[in-house]
């Protein structure tokens, strides 16, 4: 990390008698603290951090970003600031400064963590590339990628989530991209949002911190792709469309089939057609590039030594469209064995749970998927348009799943999907107690 005590100050326009020391890294952790590392007092829903600012002090920390001044601390050793969460931001706008290369921002409301790591993963045959860890994309999340970034990369990834309107708008003042992209459009958080405009115009928000010269790049395909461009256009002339009427002008091949591993590669490759690079070179290395854990990785598994069946863990995130989009995948895929979902319960959709729920029955109805598995009283939506043709079962809760799946269901050859709201159904601990038990 390329930053000192002395910028930190200046920064905050205070005064410290601290010489001009090189900070080792930021964290809002105080178990992660350590020496020269600068602590963020952030006050949460369980924790405040304010409490073990003293502690961290006592690890060696040079430095703690607090909201009011802690007692047995010195007070050089305090910044003391009306927001520490924004004080974050702010550090994070700092570094993002001092970064030459070309950043690109991402959002959508499915498969951005996806898309962020194929686009790291195609870029990095053109040069050094960083990219957001894991899906940290929120206001301590966006400002720690910021902080971490390597400067001496030639990309800079950075992913941003939401949940409501005006937080794109925050986090992308901060990472001010050269290049926008929004992945998708869906009904996630319409709980909050109420409508798939509104979700639309907040996910545009991404555009705000466009120069004259920055880039959008949209999916022409997903819904309210209008509002997209209208607000993109109002920051920029420069859009770049992906989808099935705006394809790049060479062939690729997804790893695994489904609509939205084609999409995900559609929005890489505009992304680098949008950066004047080689997208035929681009395209070649999709085929190389396979779904991460939680979010459709496959896994080969024991049921016993010479039984094997296919677990397809897609736990992390349970929004509507994704879900289908996952049904359809699993239908599509050549397998002679049985097919079988896994299916939870999908969040924040409000007075729509009900219709999104039933969305998915009709869709599952659709496919050669022998057998499905609902979780969660809102599943019985779901399992109650399901043809005889297809065999069903009912979980209140993922309890007893993984037991009734290993000595029960699972046969050899079975391709099993678990999908589902990572923390309302929980289904991503079944996906782990299997992995754990079918790797010999």
């Amino acid at each position: 990390m390329e930053l000192t005590t002395n910028e930190l100050f200046e920064l905050f326009q205070i005064k410290s008698t601290l010489n001009n020391i090189k900070i080792s890294s930021i964290s809002t952790d105080s178990r992660k603290i350590q020496e020269n590392d600068v602590f963020i007092a952030i006050k949460g829903e369980q924790f405040d951090g304010h409490d073990y600012v003293k502690e961290v002090i006592q690890k060696g920390a040079l430095l703690a970003v607090v909201e009011h001044k802690i007692e047995d601390v010195p007070l050089e050793r305090q910044i003391i600031v009306s927001s520490s969460l924004e004080a974050y931001g702010k550090i994070g706008a700092y570094m993002r400064s001092k970064f030459k290369g070309t950043v690109i921002g991402l959002t959508g409301s499915a498969g951005k963590t996806t898309t962020k790591e194929e686009l790291k993963f195609l870029l990095s045959h053109f040069g050094k590339t960083y990219a957001t860890t894991g899906n940290h994309n929120n206001f301590i999340g966006v400002p720690q990628s910021l902080c971490e970034i390597d400067l001496t990369a030639d990309y800079a990834i950075i992913e941003m989530g939401m949940s409501a309107q005006g937080e794109i708008e925050k986090l992308v003042s901060y990472v001010k991209p050269d290049i926008a992209l929004v992945t998708n459009v869906f009904p996630m958080h319409i709980e909050f949002l109420k409508t798939i405009e509104n979700i639309a115009r907040a996910k545009a928000e991404i555009f705000s911190a466009l120069s004259s010269n920055g880039i959008a790049v949209i999916n022409a395909d997903t819904n309210c792709s209008d509002i997209l461009e209208s607000i993109a256009s109002e920051h920029t002339n420069h859009i770049f469309l992906f989808g099935k009427n705006h394809l790049p002008n060479v062939p690729f091949q997804t790893q695994d089939p489904g609509e939205n591993h084609f999409y995900n590669a559609l929005a890489c490759l505009k992304t680098i057609e949008a950066l004047g690079l080689d997208v035929q070179k681009a395209a070649t290395f999709i085929k190389d590039f396979g779904p991460l854990e939680g979010r459709g990785k496959k896994h080969l598994l024991h049921l016993s030594k010479d039984a094997t069946y296919t677990l397809i863990n897609d736990s992390y995130s349970g929004q509507p469209e994704a879900m289908k989009l996952a049904v359809k995948a699993l239908d599509l895929m050549p397998h002679h064995g049985r097919k079988i979902a896994v299916l939870g319960k999908m969040a924040e959709l409000g007075d729509f749970s009900k219709e999104a729920h039933r969305q998915i029955g009709e869709v599952v109805s659709k496919t050669n998927i022998d057998i499905v598995i609902g979780v969660c009283e809102e599943m019985k939506d779901m399992l109650s348009l399901l043809p005889q043709t297809i065999k069903q079962y009912y979980f209140e809760s993922k309890d007893g799943l993984a037991q009734f799946l290993l000595n029960e269901l699972l046969q050899n050859d079975d391709i099993l999907l678990i999908k589902g709201a990572r923390y309302s159904s929980k289904l991503y601990m079944v996906a782990d107690e299997l992995i754990k038990k079918g790797t010999l």
